[in-house]
Order: C-alpha cells, then structure tokens, then sequence
C-alpha cells in the first residue's frame, strides 16, 4: 500500500531512495495526495483544507493554515512516526490515511464559502471507507464511514463541518478546545448587522445549537480564559449545552483532572466531533493566530490531554485559527498545530474503524 510520499524515483543500487524531510511537496505528514473531490479514492483518514477566514473579528490570515499546517507537519512521517507515549505509529497501520488537498473556497461570498465547505465535506464524509466498508457502523444510516480531518482556517468553518456531520450522524456530541465560547449570541458578538454577519467565529456554536446540530448536555469547552460581555455569557453557553473547563483548573486539578472532566461529560458510547482552536495554546507557543488570548496551555499540556483522550470514538476533528504569516521564523504555530493532530490521528487510529464503535480496538478484526 503507498504510505506517503516519502519515497523517491530513483532507485539506484548503494544510494539513498528516500527524500529529505525538506524537500518535495508539502502534504500532511508526507501522506500521498489524491484530488479526493474530483476521483473516487476511497480511505480511511483523510486530511481536507477549508482555506476560509472571512468570518474572524480580529486578525485574518487562517485562509493559509491548511498550507502552514502541512509544512508545519514536514518531519511527521512513516519511517518517524512511532508515537511514544500512544505506543503506535498512525503512518503504519490498519487505515489507509491519505491528503485531499482543499475544498474551493470562495473569498468575496460566505454564504457560498459555508455551503462549499459543507458540500465538499459531505461528500468526503459520506464515502464508503477502504477499511470495512460494508460492515454496519454508527452512522444514522447504519453504515460503517471514515474519519475527515480538517484544516482551517478560522473557526467558522466548524458550523458548515457540523452540517456535514449532522446529515451523517444526526446531533453529535462536540469537545472543544478553544480560549473563547463561541456560543456568543449574533446581537452580542458583533451586532449582527445581516443574517450572514451573524455567522462569524463567535457565534458559529450558538447557530449550531439552533439548527440542533449538537446533542444535548455532552458537549465539553476545555481551555476558556476570554472575557465577557458579563455573566449571561455563560448562561447562554449553558442553553447550547455546553460545560466550561476554564484554562486556570489545570492549576488546581492538573492535567489528570482535565482530561477526567472531558471523558466524564462525553463518555466513551457515543460518537464524539474534536475542534481544537490553536489559541487554547498561550501565544508564547502559538502567536499566529487570530484572537490570541494570554494565560493558555503550553502545547505538551494540550498534547498530553489530548493523549488522555484515547478510547472515546472520535469520528472527526478540526483545527483551526492558524494565520501563519504572524508565526515566527521557527514555525512554532504551524508546528504545534500539525503536532497536535499527530496526536489526535493516532488515537483514531489506535481505536480502530468506525464499524462496532463500542468494542475495544483489539477485538475488531481488520
């Protein structure tokens, strides 16, 4: 099976036939590129872009973080890939892992950017996977589908992936790591001046809510530390069915009590959307992004919860907030944000396919 690019053509006798870490194109990790929307490749981890930032009330810039993520993401790789603390290598398994490149995103329409993002998705999401493709599975449908991986752009492309998986799934618990709610009601965050300015990167939760998108009182925020309009702030939160792990417990409860927290509201039966918001991580590790808020988590805190995590049935994640052009010349954004999805790769990977979710990974016969 092709693993990545990270093989060359020449195959001379006595000389090297890998590439250097720096050299060709950029995909996630190395992983081979298929032009997924417009061929009939089939998977079962893809990575897709959503390059879309017109929604941010702040710094925009996040249109080019799928392109930084993947550079970020260069020494990821098959033959580098063995995750320690996980005890797996997620480039070397059962699941065919593959890049798709990036959905088209229109800049001059958010109405249209948001369905094409939707679309797109969707598409991908509903494709029957490469790994036990007609075994029954969780889907509403009973089928068995694979996991997408989205690169942001900003955080208002999580309503149009929530849409997608909505029509797949039907209301899905969400875990969100992030240093804002995003459940701002339109006429608080923003003023709402139109139907379309009031899906923005704040209030993207709170329409969500709305469309019952979300199942309700298992949804978890991990990481707050913004300020508020006042407290009804976190009232409103509530009515979208929301629990707030502010990002100061961890000096009281630790990263154990963290992740306890998380696993304890969403559980381990259900089928379970990961958005990670690159400002959970304090701006000393992740200045490039576009409403950094100081106080947050270093990234081997993030990484180590998101370890904490594994055995609840991921079925899809995004990351997003990643204006590389505020990053600094270490890359210390980009790489934080593909390391990141390392981690929450192999834990999808460790848990298996998605067909019997609620049995232990090892049980499952590939």
């Amino acid at each position: 099976m092709d693993r990545g690019s990270y093989g060359s053509c020449l195959h001379n006798e006595g000389l090297p036939n890998a590439d250097s870490i720096f050299s060709g194109i950029s995909t996630f990790g190395r992983l081979p590129y298929h032009p997924c929307l417009s061929s009939d490749v089939d998977y079962d981890i893809a990575f897709i872009g959503a390059p879309f930032d017109t929604g941010t009330s702040y710094r925009p810039g996040a249109r080019f973080g799928p392109s930084g993520i993947r550079q970020g993401s260069r020494r990821l790789n098959l033959y580098g890939g063995y995750n320690v603390p996980l005890k797996a290598n997620p480039f070397n398994s059962w699941a065919k892992v593959i890049d798709c490149g990036d959905i088209p995103v229109t800049s001059y329409d958010n109405a249209y950017a948001l369905q094409q993002i939707e679309q797109g998705h969707n598409l991908l999401l509903s494709r029957a996977p490469h790994t036990h493709a007609n075994k029954p599975g969780p889907s509403k449908h009973g089928k068995t589908l694979p996991r997408m991986i989205t690169l942001g752009g900003d955080h208002t492309i999580t309503l149009p992936l929530l849409r997608s998986v909505h029509r797949e799934y039907g209301p899905i618990t969400v875990i969100h790591f992030d240093s804002h709610l995003d459940t701002w009601r339109p006429k608080v965050f923003g003023g709402a001046p139109s139907e379309q300015a009031s899906i923005n990167h704040g209030t993207y939760f709170f329409h969500a809510a709305q469309e019952g998108l979300l199942a309700n009182d298992t949804n978890i925020h991990a990481g707050i530390r913004t300020t508020l309009s006042g407290p009804s702030d976190y009232d409103n939160d509530g009515y979208c069915g929301f629990e707030i792990v502010e990002a100061r417990a961890i000096d009281k409860i630790g990263i154990d009590g963290i992740v306890k927290k998380i696993r304890d509201r969403v559980g381990l039966e259900r089928p379970v959307y990961l958005s990670i918001d690159i400002d959970t991580l304090d701006p000393a590790f992740a200045p490039a992004t576009g409403t950094p808020e100081t106080g947050g988590w270093t990234t081997r805190e993030l990484r180590t919860i998101i370890r904490g995590l594994e055995g609840i049935n991921l079925i899809g994640a995004d990351i997003v907030e990643v204006a590389p052009a505020y990053d600094t010349n270490a890359e210390l954004t980009t790489m934080a944000a593909a390391d990141t999805l390392y981690e929450v790769m192999t834990l999808m990977v460790k848990k298996g396919p998605l067909s019997y979710m609620g049995a232990p990974a090892k049980e499952i016969e590939l």
